[in-house]
């Protein structure tokens, strides 16, 4: 029985594959892919295993299941602008299997895997019953060598997708996108807004956030969007708006000098820095006021970053 759902194999093409939830891509992960990476060589096909649902999502865990850091399109873009092949299984469908059927029945018979890599914490197989050592183990049995990866650190912390979100939370996008190894930033599509920030003299532009995605903490942000292939300086204000008032919360983002009509488009809006809280303020102008501060503050830093 064939479980592999997205991804194509050439018979007896041998894979160097990492193993993880790769939910962030963030420097932990990155260092199990590069690992892969380097053990295929010239002989092997780099690829990562994924899964189509994340398994937390997948097992039904609503009170305490993570939020997304990315979008699975963007996560499947920054793969394979990695070089790596993606191969994607439904977990509904290998959540059931041993660890041993795990190793022979998808690592060795379906992915043709000669290498694999994953990281020092590495959990697999029904119930997360395997570990990095029992995935030695099997793997060695079926001749295919395991690298384990060290435990990553950022500033004297370890780095991981549960330490980054309570960064985001927080708003301290120094350690979140320290930890990330690049600018926590998203592309999604822009909508039609209620048109305020042009009667500000400020026109945005209006993002949604996936329902699966982490939603950053609500307030301004200094960021830096890039309009095809054009960079600019932006003030993001993540929330609800208290002053106009929202019931679901949005990117709404200020870009200092672009004129253009962006309906439809996906410009990459990337956080550089926390502000302020959102502010309810008594009146439109005292908003209009506040917006041309946090312009002027965001475009500071973005030249600063640059």
């Amino acid at each position: 029985m064939p479980y592999l759902c997205n991804g194509e194999i050439p018979p007896y093409q041998k894979t160097a594959v990492a193993l993880g939830n790769f939910d962030g891509l963030h420097i932990g992960h990155m260092a199990v892919i590069h690992a892969a990476m380097q053990a295929a060589g010239q002989d092997m096909v780099p690829a990562v295993l994924k899964f189509r649902e994340h398994p937390f999502f997948a097992s039904g865990q609503s009170a305490n299941q993570p939020y997304l850091l990315l979008s699975e399109p963007e996560c499947e873009k920054r793969l394979r602008e990695q070089g790596v092949a993606v191969y994607t299984y439904d977990f509904s469908a290998v959540r059931s299997l041993s660890p041993q059927a795990f190793v022979t029945d998808i690592l060795a018979r379906e992915l043709h895997a000669t290498a694999v890599s994953c990281g020092y914490n590495y959990r697999f197989g029904k119930d997360a019953a395997g570990d990095a050592a029992l995935l030695r183990t099997l793997c060695e049995a079926c001749g295919i060598e395991v690298h384990v990866c060290n435990e990553i650190f950022y500033q004297g912390e370890p780095v991981s997708s549960t330490a980054i979100r309570r960064a985001l939370l927080a708003g301290d996008m120094q350690k979140a996108n320290g930890m990330l190894g690049y600018l926590y930033s998203y592309d999604y599509t822009v909508v039609t807004g209620d048109r305020r920030g042009r009667l500000l003299g400020a026109p945005t532009i209006n993002q949604f956030f996936p329902k699966e995605v982490l939603v950053p903490r609500y307030g301004v942000y200094a960021s830096r969007v890039t309009v095809a292939d054009k960079t600019y300086a932006g003030v993001t204000n993540i929330g609800l708006r208290p002053t106009i008032g929202h019931s679901a919360p949005r990117s709404e983002t200020y870009i200092e000098g672009f004129r253009g009509d962006l309906y439809g488009q996906n410009p990459k809006v990337a956080l550089l820095q926390f502000l302020r809280p959102e502010i309810k303020f008594d009146s439109l102008e005292q908003l209009s006021a506040q917006i041309a501060s946090d312009a002027k503050r965001a475009a500071d830093i973005v030249r600063e970053s640059q």
